[in-house]
């Protein structure tokens, strides 16, 4: 049995499979097997596949009859895995040299359920910028393995599956897989943080994530946008089934949701502008179904004023207020003065006496009274 099992679903990169093959396969460290899911694509990659394959007996390839999207062909290379630990890599990306006996390194030490490793975004016009996971949720000397609950922190880091590398026993044994849909990742890292009981952390560049310029579902206008939200009820199911989960996780866990809702809103080359109000009513009805009895911690600023607006379902205002904080936006000085002033003044924006940042039961309303931050 290999240490590793690196799951790389394959779909129509014949322009960077290669480079993600050759990142692993020429790594020193070998106790690894790579099972690469052919998900019926249409382009070079199946004969890309077959001339490694035939090269190395590491590389197994699983063919796919049709195209089943990214969470169905991670969830057919996780049926074929054997290794103690899987990992999920995507056929875009490549893993930086000497990654692999780093990973094997953190993993002998810590035994962890899950290790999280730090990443980096390399954009199409050659930036690149380090995501540190210790930089997020916690200094060096914190304990080496903790629980999600002993740092939460981890829930503020991207929910990309690509940096979690995962003892697969733990992860049968949980009956954990990928979703149908874009933003696949979301019911399936949440989950499997909150139930983790040994986490660590590899504080090292350890995956190489391209973002490309075109492509992208970051970067394209569709109503498939909205298959975020089945994605996060599978989360609050998820929750919903574990009570010994801690309220306060249940509070940050919901804030992320928001937060994220709010992200992909607030993105112009997201959801079309014709469904806007309908995305906006299906964040409205999460928030008022999920929201946890006990409270939540209120975001200061801007977004304590755009969680308020949800909870009432103010759409008009919410994108009066867009647009009013627009960089480069149209209105004038004058007219912004005028949204924010008609945004204090709206039953949405009543101020509470306690402080911006205090908890918000179910019943209460806390919210700051005027805008300070742009809105995204």
């Amino acid at each position: 049995m290999a240490l590793l099992s690196m799951i790389i679903p394959v779909y129509r990169v014949e322009e960077y499979l290669a480079r993600c093959l050759d990142s692993i396969l020429r790594q020193p460290f070998a106790d690894f097997e790579v099972i690469a899911v052919d998900d019926a694509s249409d382009d070079g990659c199946a004969d890309i596949l077959a001339r490694y394959a035939a090269t190395d007996p590491r590389l197994h390839v699983v063919t796919l009859d049709r195209n089943r999207g990214l969470g169905q062909a991670r969830n057919a290379g996780l049926a074929r895995a054997t290794g103690t630990y899987v990992w999920f890599v995507d056929s875009d990306d490549w893993l930086p040299d000497g990654t692999l006996g780093a990973v094997a390194d953190r993993l002998a030490d810590t035994r962890p359920d899950l290790l999280v490793t730090g990443f980096s975004r390399i954009y199409w016009d050659g930036r690149v910028r380090i995501e540190s996971v210790s930089r997020v949720v916690g200094p060096p000397g914190a304990p080496q393995v903790f629980t999600l609950a002993d740092r939460p922190a981890l829930l503020s880091v991207l929910h990309i599956a690509c940096n979690k590398i995962v003892r697969r026993r733990f992860l049968t044994e949980l009956g954990l897989c990928f979703g149908d849909g874009w933003y696949e990742d979301v019911s399936f890292s949440f989950p499997l943080m909150l139930a983790a009981e040994r986490i660590s952390l590899l504080d090292r560049d350890c995956y190489a994530y391209r973002q490309r310029r075109t492509g992208a579902i970051t970067h394209t206008v569709s109503d498939r946008h909205f298959e975020l939200f089945p994605h996060w009820d599978r989360v609050f199911a998820f929750m919903a089934a574990r009570p010994e989960i801690r309220d306060g996780l249940r509070g940050l866990v919901f804030q992320r949701m928001v937060w994220h809702f709010l992200q992909v809103l607030g993105h112009a080359q997201r959801v079309p502008a014709a469904r806007r109000r309908e995305f906006f009513a299906a964040m409205v009805d999460r928030f008022r179904r999920y929201r946890p009895v006990a409270g939540y911690q209120v975001p200061s600023g801007a977004a304590g004023v755009k969680h308020r607006l949800i909870a009432t379902g103010a759409y008009r205002l919410f994108e009066a207020l867009r647009r009013a904080n627009r960089v480069g936006g149209v209105l004038t000085r004058r007219q912004r003065t005028r949204v924010r002033s008609r945004a204090r003044s709206h039953p949405a924006a009543s101020v509470s006496a306690a402080a911006p940042t205090a908890v918000w039961p179910a019943d209460e309303v806390i919210i700051p009274g005027e805008v300070r931050d742009r809105v995204r």
